[in-house]
């Protein structure tokens, strides 16, 4: 039989059961050093070693998963002027390579902008860089709308 190529979903963390959170919170305390040994990890979020080995490879934080890959996002902003450029800047701060931008001509005072960035080198987390740029005055939406 062919191998299935793996599926990924984002769930809300909220609908997750606990297994899986545990995983993940198993997993940051390794990484993080606040765990030496995947027992201590799995004894201090409460799972069972078995349970840890089964998921640790498959459960991850979104935005951890995307660290490497090519992000495409959508932000809708105010046509104000400087605004384009202090996202820019805010890409460039973080360490994200910028592969594209577009962006449609303003219309009712609100223009739509697309941004490719590579994100294997960046110094921000993604989720970081999502909320300092969604923050910003005159950035109505931002979210992301793929990712290679």
């Amino acid at each position: 039989p062919m191998t299935q190529k793996p599926k990924y979903f984002i769930i809300e963390a909220s609908l997750l059961p606990e297994v899986f959170l545990k995983t993940a919170e198993a997993n940051r305390l390794l990484k993080n050093g606040e765990a030496d040994t995947v027992g201590e990890a799995a004894q201090k979020v409460g799972l069972s070693r078995s349970a840890y080995y089964k998921y640790k490879d498959g459960v991850r934080p979104f935005f951890q998963a995307a660290g490497n890959r090519v992000i495409t996002f959508y932000i809708l902003l105010r046509d104000e002027a400087g605004l384009l450029s202090a996202i820019l800047s805010s890409f460039a701060k973080s360490g994200a390579n910028i592969l594209t931008i577009n962006q449609s001509i303003p219309m009712g005072g609100q223009a739509a902008v697309t941004i490719s960035a590579r994100m294997d080198s960046m110094e921000l987390s993604l989720e970081a860089l999502m909320h300092e740029v969604s923050a910003m005055n005159g950035v109505l939406k931002m979210e992301m709308i793929g990712s290679e």
